[in-house]
């Protein structure tokens, strides 16, 4: 008794690879098959390719937030002061900064001195906002105290300021000049209030991947900012970053306890929030569109295994007169478009790496060639256009590719397995 063969077998695989290498007769055959593997190949590297773009951009702009700001920000309920006068600073900023120290999961916590002011050197102004702060705490800002990105001595930062590269290029200024900053809330006199003017040492000039923090921030010595804003023994609020910013909700009820009665929280998610939803529904919407783009590139394959089975009908219905069964059939034309998908998905997979890997030459390519200005970091917030490929990108664009190719090969070969041997013979 005759043994059946195994699915898959050897002699399987050799018909289907024998029909993928159409003769110079069949050529029609053949080019569809290669505009089926050019389709995959480059539908894959765009999902790809725009899932690490995605992924970099989010990344990127987390990062520059998290490292350039408090994750929590606690500051107090408005009241009225001894003087009368509405404030929401916090008097007992120590004691509070100390309780809220204690909460698990908070690595540090800085009081500040904030406001806004006006620079000028030479003629050159711009605005900034002032944040007041210890050295010890502006060290442990981490886009902040950058040595491969920052310039000076922090050392030196209790002698003056350290100022955003914006600012220092908006003023026209390096290490070692002197900024003139103007408060409009300044001394009060009989009568009413000067500004306050005061010269200072630019000492550390940082960079921190922002263009809205770069050019918009300074940070002084925070007993300066205490006399200069006349925050005279008070804080304007708390500076708390925690271990796991992402899960930043979790530390806001524990931290407004500490904090004690009056105390009001701000997380780094509640000012980005509307921005990473609008970048999320994007992220959705575009995955969509290219898996769309995906499916028409793997439609090309029914297309080619269509006109494959009519071209091949005298050869399946000989096959199939000489015992091959209908299941035998439909793997060798499964085979036939499966492979095309998953030699463009590999192919695809291997070029959005390669972008990925190297998208800074890239970009500086396209710059080149455009003429410079296609990244306005004005506009996009950050100076570059990153990439971050992570598996589970890739891995759905694999799994995609892969799984429509092989949906949309099933309809044609069930097509070839169910020709009637005696009709595709009977004129031949």
């Amino acid at each position: 008794m005759a043994r059946t063969p195994p699915p898959f077998a050897p002699f399987e695989w050799m018909i289907a690879w024998r029909y993928l290498r159409a003769k110079r007769a069949e050529g029609g055959v053949s080019v569809m098959t290669w505009i089926s593997l050019v389709g995959i190949t480059l539908a894959v590297f765009a999902l790809i390719a725009t899932l690490a773009v995605r992924s970099g951009f989010r990344a990127e702009f987390v990062d520059t937030i998290l490292g350039a700001n408090a994750h929590v920000t606690v500051y107090h309920a408005q009241r009225i002061d001894a003087a009368g006068r509405p404030t929401r600073t916090l008097p007992d900023y120590d004691a509070m900064a100390e309780r809220v120290r204690d909460v698990p999961g908070v690595t540090r916590v800085a009081p500040l001195v904030k406001g806004q002011v006006m620079a000028t050197v030479s003629g050159n102004n711009a605005g900034v906002e002032v944040f007041g702060i210890s050295g010890a705490d502006l060290a442990q800002i981490p886009r902040i105290a950058d040595p491969e990105t920052g310039r000076g001595d922090l050392d030196r930062f209790g002698e003056g300021i350290a100022i955003g590269s914006g600012v220092a290029q908006i003023l026209g200024v390096g290490l070692g000049d002197n900024v003139k900053l103007i408060s409009p809330d300044g001394v009060r006199t009989a009568f009413g209030v000067s500004p306050r003017v005061k010269s200072y040492e630019v000492t550390h000039i940082f960079t921190a991947g922002r263009y809205d923090i770069d050019r918009t921030r300074v940070y002084m010595p925070f007993e300066e900012a205490q006399l200069y804003f006349n925050r005279d023994g008070v804080a304007d609020e708390l500076e708390v970053t925690v271990d796991d910013p992402e899960a930043v909700e979790d530390y806001t009820l524990p931290i407004a306890r500490a904090a004690g009665p009056g105390a009001l929280i701000w997380t780094w998610q509640d000012a980005s929030g509307g921005f990473l939803r609008a970048l999320e529904i994007e992220d959705n919407v575009m995955f969509v569109i290219l898996s769309v783009l995906v499916l028409i590139a793997a439609m090309n394959i029914t297309s080619g295994l269509i006109m494959l089975v009519k071209n091949k009908g005298r050869d399946i219905g000989i096959l199939r007169t000489m015992g091959l069964t209908e299941g035998a059939v439909l793997r060798v034309f499964f085979i036939c478009g499966a492979f095309t998908g998953l030699i463009g998905t590999v192919l695809g997979v291997v070029l959005g790496c390669l972008f990925a890997i190297y998208i800074d030459p890239i970009f500086a390519m396209v710059n080149y060639l455009s003429g410079g200005g296609v990244w306005d970091p004005s506009i996009r917030g950050i100076y570059a256009l990153p990439a971050k490929l992570q598996f589970g990108d890739v891995l759905s664009a694999v799994a995609l590719s892969l799984g429509l190719s092989f949906i949309v090969t099933i309809f044609p070969a069930r097509r070839a397995a169910r020709l009637n041997p005696v009709e595709a013979l009977r004129y031949e």
